[in-house]
């Protein structure tokens, strides 16, 4: 996220750092990377560098419904990483560091969590196709990780094909004889969803018969990360790492494979590494998820209170291109 998490100052999540984890904060640098969690550059008085990850109880729905069902649907996911990293002995996992007690992530304050992250040293591509060599490497990472589901399945949760901002989405859509007022985009988001709300239910029509198709087949779940994206892989020293896992869950193997990218020839090559075939539809599931599940996270962010920042703008171009098509989106009334 490019803006400060609200209601939450730096002082106390040093304080939380200090208190959870015995960490003696020397500097902490805010890092405006990826979008739905907020960064923290922390090193300690030893020296030691870390990796702070802030997230916003209040946006994390496909977690839980409110605060309380939300941090716990995040700290089975972390445990879930954690069981990965320890004892499956996944090296590729970037997992967070348990606390004294055992914990792999803390409240702070009502409604926030804090996890500790070691810092890698490594790049990513956030934005960018993976060159065919690092996607084949990806495939491999994630054929490992599928066929570690043993070792994480007591903690991991099960990812339903359901999309879980869906309600949200559809009240909003059947909203539309009130103003909304909730901040400077809520207007043109209103009005965009009105224009194209026969479309969207189009979506969301293709989207359940998908659901039906691949819930029929009855496949395997298995631990998948959710999105192996070029934003969450790091490259470095010859090895690949994958980052951000409150995604993290039992779903069909798909859920991870639409995001790897090229073409058939790496759906091949998971096939032959695991002697698993890969089914189409379960990809185009998750393909359209994706923008379904954008779509609604998006809107329900510019229809509830908000500013004009760069998060927010963010926010609506997403909007814009997934609704649009890639047309060139208008802007928000000002602020």
């Amino acid at each position: 996220m490019k803006s400060l998490p609200r209601d939450l100052l730096e002082r106390e999540l040093i304080a939380s750092l200090e208190d959870g984890w015995k960490l003696d904060v020397a500097q902490a640098r805010y890092a405006p990377v990826g979008f739905g969690s907020y960064h923290w550059d922390v090193t300690d008085a030893a020296g030691g560098r870390y990796f702070v990850t802030v997230d916003d109880l209040d946006a994390k729905a496909w977690l839980g419904d409110d605060r309380d069902s939300a941090f716990d649907g995040l700290r089975a996911a972390f445990d879930t990483a954690l069981a990965l990293r320890r004892d499956a002995g996944l090296a590729f996992v970037v997992a967070p560091i348990a606390t004294p007690g055992g914990e792999s992530v803390r409240r702070a304050g009502r409604r926030h969590s804090v996890a500790l992250f070691p810092f890698v040293e490594a790049s990513g591509r956030s934005g960018m196709e993976h060159t065919a060599a690092v996607r084949a490497d990806l495939v491999r990472v994630l054929a490992d990780l599928h066929g570690a589901t043993g070792a994480a399945g007591a903690c991991a949760r099960r990812r339903h094909l359901e999309l879980p901002n869906r309600a949200r989405l559809e009240a909003a859509l059947g909203d539309q004889d009130e103003t909304w007022t909730g901040g400077p985009f809520s207007g043109p988001v209103r009005d965009l969803l009105a224009v194209h709300a026969a479309q969207l239910h189009e979506r969301l029509g293709a989207f359940d018969r998908l659901a039906r198709e691949v819930a029929a087949a009855d496949g395997d779940f298995v631990i998948t990360h959710g999105e192996p994206h070029a934003g969450n892989v790091l490259l470095g020293a010859g090895q690949v790492f994958l980052v951000d896992w409150d995604t993290v869950g039992m779903a069909p193997p798909e859920r991870d494979l639409w995001l790897v990218g090229g073409g058939a020839g790496e759906l091949a090559l998971y096939t032959e590494i695991t002697g698993r075939p890969v089914d189409p539809s379960a990809i185009e599931l998750y393909r359209q998820r994706w923008a379904l599940d954008d779509i609604a996270a998006f809107t329900t962010v510019l229809r509830s209170h908000h500013v004009h920042t760069a998060d927010t703008e963010k926010a609506w171009n997403g909007l814009c291109l997934y609704v649009l098509g890639g047309m060139t989106p208008v802007r928000s009334q000002s602020t």
